[in-house]
């Protein structure tokens, strides 16, 4: 009884390990990507997917599958602006869209008029 105990302990335990199936997926992905980036509005507050609350004078992002922490170089391909961001929350889910950035780093990109921009983003 005790060994079936400790072997589903482990069991649950690796599946609910954080960041576990994150890690596994994003083995796969690119270094860089490229597509549309949109930001968090103005006054959205709350906790991220990382558990973090969400700071809009903070460069982070959401991003569907890299690590939590993970830094990526966005560029606005209109304008050359970029901007440095750490990955702390999940999303976008709107089809076409590769990641959201924060109010910080839309305001840093000057886009937070426009909404969307194209943008090439790489791991850094």
């Amino acid at each position: 009884m005790r060994t079936w105990l400790a072997i589903a302990a482990v069991a649950a335990w690796g599946s609910l390990a954080p960041g576990a199936t994150v890690a596994q997926e994003a083995k796969g992905a690119a270094r860089e990507f490229s597509g549309m980036a949109s930001h968090y509005g103005k006054g959205y507050s709350g906790k991220t997917a990382s558990g973090v609350r969400y700071d809009p004078a903070k460069f982070t992002a959401a991003h569907r599958t890299l690590p939590f922490g993970t830094k990526v170089l966005v560029v606005d391909k209109a304008t050359k602006r970029s901007v440095t961001v750490t990955v702390n929350d999940r999303g976008p889910f709107i089809k076409g869209r590769v990641i959201d950035l924060s109010y910080a780093a839309a305001q840093a990109l000057k886009m937070e008029s426009r909404g969307l921009i194209k943008v090439t983003a790489a791991i850094q």
